[in-house]
């Protein structure tokens, strides 16, 4: 008896799951499609599916793929079965696909990342000549580089944000110390809990300087040259040593582990913005140690306003919107803005690409699972 409830409860199982993919299928979808050069994981997941995040579900069936995160162009999918997809192997003669278009992340993958601490990395301490800037091939001169080889690289970074939970823009002197004012590539770093809780300080990359002399006797420095092609270095600069691979390449749109309702909301928008939309990267305020991952999908609300009751209040001079709720005011609901995929995690700060939307995505924004109706 217990081996016929099994078998009758796996059917079952079988039963729903197919139906569940079968509902999320993309109306009009193609029997099959070859990998093109150019396409993204996230493109072709949404020509068979209406939801692309739920792809990896679809994969997940299919033990006799290998690695589904690694798609070629020349590859022939096709839907074998409802819940099922097949994949034919092309020529594998190029790289694989990746899940986004790196030509719209790939300044956020390399030139910048977000760090709790800084002040014990070498810094600049003077440029050749004692300029006030130093450019490609000009001698910088660096504190606190020590075991460092002849030939070595460094990336040459700049504090350029303190994020935190506080309403107010932070950007940061040459010293990496805040200051009132506009923010390189981050335009507002928003509320969250109001209490002000630090999340990290974004770095970024002005240049690469390569080791050429340690510290000489009767000094306190070490020599490097800097890149022709990069930015100019100031005093106060700090360096790292060049990583060959400092991020993951590869990645699958998926779901989150758990509804981040009501904690993760969007700190900031790129290009010294408020609001952004398709293509646009937004920092969030969430990371590894929330469970947030490359391929993360969230989607990104207007939170309701608490607006004055007029009808009740005709003579009332509140002003019209509020962030909480009272007597005399009525909530307005969570209205849907855009869906956005993680694509750099860092421990409490991650990167996102805002992906699709119906409005603009703005700084302060809640993020909510992607299949969030309310």
């Amino acid at each position: 008896m217990f081996k016929c409830f099994r078998t009758v409860f796996a059917v079952a199982v079988l039963t729903v799951g197919t139906y569940a993919a079968a509902a999320e299928m993309a109306e009009r979808h193609p029997d099959t499609y070859v990998v093109k050069r150019g396409d993204t994981l996230w493109d072709i997941s949404a020509r068979f599916l209406k939801k692309p995040w739920l792809w990896p579900e679809i994969w997940q069936a299919n033990p006799q793929i290998q690695n589904p995160h690694l798609i070629y162009p020349g590859d022939v999918i096709s839907l074998a079965y409802l819940d099922r997809v097949a994949v034919q192997p092309g020529p594998r003669q190029e790289a694989p696909l990746n899940a986004i278009p790196l030509s719209d992340i790939e300044a956020y993958l390399k030139d910048r990342r977000v760090v709790d601490s800084f002040e014990h990395l070498p810094h600049v301490a003077a440029l050749e000549e004692d300029r006030l800037r130093g450019s490609g091939g000009h001698n910088i001169y660096v504190r606190g580089l020590d075991g460092a080889q002849a030939g070595q690289r460094f990336l040459v970074v700049r504090p350029t944000a303190r994020f935190t939970d506080n309403p107010r823009a932070q950007d940061l002197d040459f010293r990496g110390k805040t200051i009132r004012g506009e923010i390189d590539q981050w335009k507002d770093i928003v509320e969250q809990t109001g209490k002000g809780a630090f999340l990290g300080y974004e770095l970024a990359k002005v240049n690469v300087a390569t080791f050429t002399r340690g510290v000489v006797p009767g000094t306190e420095v070490s020599t490097l040259v800097a890149d022709i092609g990069g930015h100019e270095v100031r005093v106060g600069d700090r360096l790292i040593p060049v990583d060959a691979q400092p991020y993951d390449l590869h990645f699958f749109p998926h779901a989150p582990a758990a509804d981040p309702a009501g904690k993760l909301r969007v700190l900031a928008v790129a290009d010294a913005l408020t609001s952004g939309g398709t293509r646009d990267v937004i920092a969030i305020s969430g990371g590894r140690l929330d469970g947030v991952d490359n391929g993360t999908v969230f989607s990104i609300w207007r939170n309701g306003s608490h607006t004055a009751n007029r009808m009740a209040h005709p003579g009332s001079s509140r002003i019209s919107e509020s962030t909480k709720p009272g007597a005399g005011r009525v909530s307005l609901p969570d209205e849907y803005a855009s869906h956005a995929m993680v694509f750099r995690t860092f421990d409490k700060v991650s990167y996102a690409l805002v992906m699709e939307g119906v409005d603009v995505t703005r700084v302060g924004y809640e993020l909510k699972h992607p299949d969030a109706t309310y």
